[in-house]
């Protein structure tokens, strides 16, 4: 067996995880650093932004996993899946706990 079905579940997974608080901040009208922001991932983007960003972020998600289910929770593929969500959901926590915002 290949390994980017294995790849691509832990991107499905850290894709999903980040749409969350793009989505989250976007739709309640705040902003929140995208990559998009000067410098990138620092400086906050203006809610309609985090929200086409966490909507990218969603679409590509839901597209890896369309692509590469998950079977059971007991599947490597689960594993790898909690795994993205679980390691960027980390970094970003880590990284936006030290940028002042709004």
């Amino acid at each position: 067996m290949s390994i980017w079905p294995h790849v691509a579940r832990f991107f499905a997974g850290a894709f999903l995880c980040n749409c969350i608080p793009h989505l989250g901040r976007g739709l309640t009208g705040r902003t929140l650093p995208t990559p998009f922001s000067r410098p990138p991932g620092i400086k906050p983007s203006s809610a309609v932004v985090n929200v086409l960003w966490g909507t990218a972020n969603l679409f590509v998600g839901i597209g890896l996993v369309l692509r590469f289910p998950i079977l059971t929770v007991l599947e490597p593929g689960a594993a790898l899946f909690a795994g993205g969500f679980i390691v960027l959901g980390v970094y970003l926590a880590r990284h936006f706990s030290t940028i002042e915002r709004d």
